[in-house]
């Protein structure tokens, strides 16, 4: 009988249970360091920088309605610009589809 297949799939499957933790880690270190500047730690965009770019309060909740988890994945790939203004640098080059995905969640943890 031959172990290493049996101890692989043990360590994958041990690996794969930590996944959400590890995203949420993830999400959460990825906020503040991406984010947080704008959108503050609680994500009402009560910061200096927040201000000067119009950035939205994300515990708005109705504000947050308007948008698909879909819709908030593009914003967050593809920046926001207004009036040909960038209001939200894209982040489709420095994060991975599945940190974008964590970020979004993060995103709808604040609405009220």
């Amino acid at each position: 009988m031959n172990s290493k297949p049996t101890l692989s799939l043990a360590t994958a499957a041990l690996l794969l249970a930590g996944t959400p933790a590890m995203l949420a880690a993830d999400a959460a270190e990825n906020w503040t360091k991406h984010c947080g500047s704008c959108h503050g730690a609680d994500g009402t965009a009560k910061t200096k920088a927040g201000r000067m770019a119009g950035a939205k309060d994300l515990t708005d909740g109705p504000y947050q309605k308007q948008f698909t988890d879909e819709q908030i994945l593009q914003r967050l790939k593809d920046g926001v610009t207004d009036k040909g203004k960038e209001k939200m640098k894209p982040f489709k080059s420095v994060l991975s589809d599945e940190e974008l995905k964590a970020l979004v969640a993060k995103v709808r943890t604040f609405a009220k």
